[in-house]
């Protein structure tokens, strides 16, 4: 899939010494990767799945300053040396591109960590594929960062590259040493996974051998480096009793055990988050790699303080039946006067926090890692709804601003449970310092605002689900324009 790196540069070329470009006109492949950015090419053999035939680069890419127009301190990232001195910790962001990545980097960096951002940009490539858009116009990465820099003064290193090609990998690693990698850089949609066989065995290969590649890079480069995984609430599906934090203690024919939380994955997706769980344990057994596995609930919101900085800053917000959230949908679904969709009766019941606890748990999760050999789970979410409470609470917030909104029963298109017993602990962030953002009036007034501010970008016709469980197809589907 050669075609899915197409944002790096590709040079032909016989040398295998290293080269540096200082300007756009040396580079002689026209690629918005390399306009007005200090860029180093590294040469590597495999940054593309399919191309062979030439060598390939990674790119480093940082932003150049336009301008101080603001700046923040705070030295929450720094720590202290074996000589006494300060410095700050460095923290690679995998997928610091996407929703919850992006608004990570940028909070990290506003806290004082130096942060590198790694991202093959491919969740924008979904878009173009399935015909789908964010609510929100996106400035390209590059753009982001720059502006970034403009506002705080504060550099994000950039990576463009996959990181399940380990070469790619291992030259991130060695060029920027992080202290602490934070990992989002996985296909995270389920109906995405549940399209066709060959999205199916992207999520599983991309999400499992990316992180295989995340494991290996820390063993072979920064054996002291804090691995924090995104998992999902998913992996433990909706069993008859509590779920809680990653193990259960059993007593079975007399004898007692602490034993990894069943899992009852609901799609692919959420399999191969399943996969990671093993692995990520497996190795912090076998190694003595560090590990945080936050197991997130469902994200909703758009602005963190950093990200309401600057219209370049914006983050997406999705609403479509493939990728966007069900807060998040029901929101922009008011704002255009749009059914709320309830699938099937509506008890799904899951849990739900805000974007800005989000950045605010893996900042934690960071601050207080885990020790040597420890594989720790975090649920990560602050309350808990079922999909008609949702609805509820977004009917009403709606009518106080006038608008017209109406919820609509529609086939089901997962199979799951739609009535169920749902009670998920998740003591240990607040234990560690976490302060929640609960839903209230005035949040989802403000989504709602939101939502109207951006609803002529709406395309209704990508509200309703098109993705079945039941009718997966082994033929590859492509959306009709």
């Amino acid at each position: 899939m050669a075609h899915l790196l197409s944002t790096t540069c590709s040079l032909d070329v016989s040398s295998s010494k290293k080269l540096h470009f200082k300007s756009i006109n040396q580079c002689s492949t026209p690629n918005p990767t390399c306009f007005n950015m200090g860029i180093s090419f590294s040469p590597l053999k495999k940054l593309s799945l399919q191309s062979k035939r030439s060598a390939k680069y990674v790119i480093r890419a940082s932003a150049v300053s336009m301008s101080q127009e603001a700046r923040t301190q705070n030295d929450s990232g720094s720590q202290q040396t074996t000589d006494g001195a300060s410095t700050k910790k460095k923290v690679m962001v995998i997928g610091g591109d996407g929703y919850c990545g992006w608004a990570t980097a940028l909070h990290l960096s506003n806290k004082g960590y130096e942060v590198a951002i790694v991202d093959n940009l491919i969740r924008r490539l979904f878009d173009d594929q399935l015909g789908l858009d964010s609510l929100t116009p996106i400035s390209s990465i590059h753009n982001r960062i720059r502006r970034w820099k403009s506002l705080t003064g504060k550099d994000i290193q950039l990576f463009v590259g996959d990181i399940c090609e380990f070469e790619f990998l291992a030259e991130a690693f060695k060029s920027f040493e992080p202290d602490a990698v934070v990992h989002f850089g996985e296909q995270r949609s389920a109906p995405y996974s549940m399209i066709d066989r060959s999205r199916a065995i992207y999520t599983q290969h991309n999400n499992v051998i990316g992180t295989l590649n995340v494991l290996f890079a820390i063993k072979e480069f920064r054996e002291e480096c804090h691995l924090v995984k995104l998992g999902t609430m998913g992996e433990y599906g909706t069993p008859n009793i509590d779920i809680e934090e990653g193990y259960i203690t059993i007593t079975h024919n007399g004898r007692t055990d602490t034993l990894p939380y069943p899992k009852q994955a609901s799609s692919f997706y959420h399999l191969s988050k399943v996969h990671d769980s093993h692995n990520i344990a497996f190795t912090c057994k076998a190694w003595g790699i560090r590990a945080t596995d936050l197991n997130q609930g469902v994200v909703y919101g758009v602005r963190t303080d950093e990200t309401a900085m600057h219209e370049e800053l914006v983050n997406r917000l999705d609403y479509d039946g493939v990728f966007g959230t069900a807060l998040n949908r029901f929101c922009v679904q008011a704002a255009v006067g749009h059914p709320l969709t309830v699938y099937g009766k509506g008890g799904q019941t899951r849990g739900y926090l805000d974007i800005r606890d989000t950045v605010q748990c893996v900042e934690i999760a960071i601050a207080n890692p885990a020790k040597p050999g420890e594989f720790r789970v975090f649920n990560q979410f602050t309350e808990q709804f079922s999909v008609n409470e949702l609805a509820a609470l977004v009917t009403k917030a709606g009518q106080k601003l006038g608008l017209e909104v109406k919820a609509i029963s529609v086939p089901n298109p997962r199979v799951e449970a739609e009535e169920h017993y749902y009670n998920a602990k998740h003591t240990k962030l607040i234990e560690l310092g976490l302060q929640p953002h609960l839903l209230s009036d005035s949040l989802l007034d403000s989504l709602l605002n939101f939502a109207v501010q951006y609803k002529d970008r709406v395309d209704t016709k990508q509200i309703m689900p098109s993705v079945s469980w039941k009718k997966i197809g082994a033929k590859p589907k492509t959306v009709a324009a």
